[in-house]
C-alpha cells in the first residue's frame, strides 16, 4: 500500500463522541480531512451542530448527532444508527470526558458516580457497540490522559475514571485482536481546552488570561520538549491509530504531552 492509501480515509465512516468541542472537534475535523464520514456526536447537540456545520464548510462529510455516553441504549443507537445510514463503522473515537476538580476527601458519591459514567463506562458502552458492528481492519481508539501517569491534588475522580478506562482499552484489544479489530488509547498531557482554561475564570466570571498563560507556561516547563500540546496534536495521534499506519499496533497508549511522562 502507498503511503498516501495509509493515511487516507475515503469511503469510511468514523463515530467520534464528545465532538463538540476540544480534542474531539478537532478529532473530528481532522478524521474529515483523511477523507471520512464522520458522524460528529456529543451531549450538546448544537455543538455536535456546529462541529458538523465547520466540517461541511471545509469540504468534509459529517452529520451531528446528540448523545448521552453515560446510557449504554444512545450510544448503541449512536452506532447501529452510523451503520443503517453509512453500511460501516472503521473507527470509534470514545472521546467524550467531564473533569470534576475536588479534593477526593469531600466528593459525593453522585459526583464520583458522574465522573465514572461518562469517563469510564461511556468508554465500555462505546467499545462494545462498535465491537458488535465492527469488521476486521476497524479501529477503536479511547481518549484517555497523561494522569494515569501520576497523580495530582484534586483530580481523583478523574484520575480513576481514566486509569479505569486504560484498563478497559488494554483488555478490548486482547479480546477483539483475533477479530483483526484494534483498540488503543491516546493520553494527552495539559492542553488548551475548555476543560483546561474552566479553572481560569475569576468569582465574577471573568477570564484571567494572564493566570492561563502563566499556568500553560508551567505545564510547558514541566515537559523535555518545553511545550504543550494542542487539540490537533491529540487529533493526528488518533489519526495514526486510526489508520493502517498502525495496523500493529494495539493495546498501546499514545501520550502525546512532550514528554511530561514516558510510561
Amino acid at each position: 500500500m502507498e503511503l498516501a492509501e495509509v493515511f487516507r480515509f475515503t469511503g469510511m465512516t468514523a463515530v467520534v463522541t464528545g465532538a463538540g468541542s476540544g480534542i474531539g472537534r478537532e478529532t473530528a475535523t481532522v478524521l474529515a480531512e483523511a477523507g471520512a464520514r464522520v458522524i460528529v456526536a456529543d451531549l450538546d447537540g448544537g455543538a455536535a451542530e456546529d462541529t458538523a456545520a465547520h466540517i461541511v464548510k471545509a469540504g468534509g462529510q459529517a452529520e451531528a448527532r446528540q448523545v448521552d455516553v453515560s446510557d449504554p441504549a444512545d450510544v448503541a443507537r449512536l452506532v447501529t444508527g452510523a451503520v443503517e445510514q453509512t453500511g460501516r463503522l472503521d473507527v470509534m473515537v470514545n472521546n467524550a470526558g467531564i473533569m470534576l476538580r475536588k479534593p477526593a476527601l469531600d466528593i459525593t458519591p453522585e459526583e464520583f458516580e458522574r465522573v465514572l459514567s461518562v469517563n469510564l463506562k461511556g468508554v465500555l458502552y462505546g467499545c462494545q457497540s462498535a465491537a458488535r458492528v465492527m469488521k476486521p481492519g476497524g479501529s477503536i481508539v479511547n481518549t484517555l490522559s497523561t494522569i494515569v501517569d501520576f497523580s495530582t491534588a484534586g483530580t481523583g475522580s478523574y484520575a480513576a475514571s481514566k486509569k479505569g478506562a486504560e484498563a478497559l482499552t488494554r483488555t478490548f484489544a486482547v479480546e477483539l485482536g483475533p477479530r483483526g479489530i484494534r483498540v488503543n488509547g491516546v493520553a494527552p498531557g495539559w492542553t488548551d481546552t475548555g476543560i483546561t482554561r474552566g479553572r481560569s475564570f475569576d468569582e465574577n466570571g471573568a477570564f484571567d488570561q494572564q493566570g492561563f498563560d502563566a499556568l500553560a507556561g508551567r505545564m510547558a516547563g514541566s515537559a523535555p520538549l518545553g511545550a504543550v500540546a494542542t487539540t490537533r496534536d491529540t487529533a493526528l495521534a488518533v489519526l495514526y491509530l486510526a489508520s493502517q499506519a498502525s495496523r500493529c499496533v494495539t493495546g498501546h497508549v499514545v501520550r502525546v504531552n512532550g514528554g511530561a511522562s514516558m510510561a
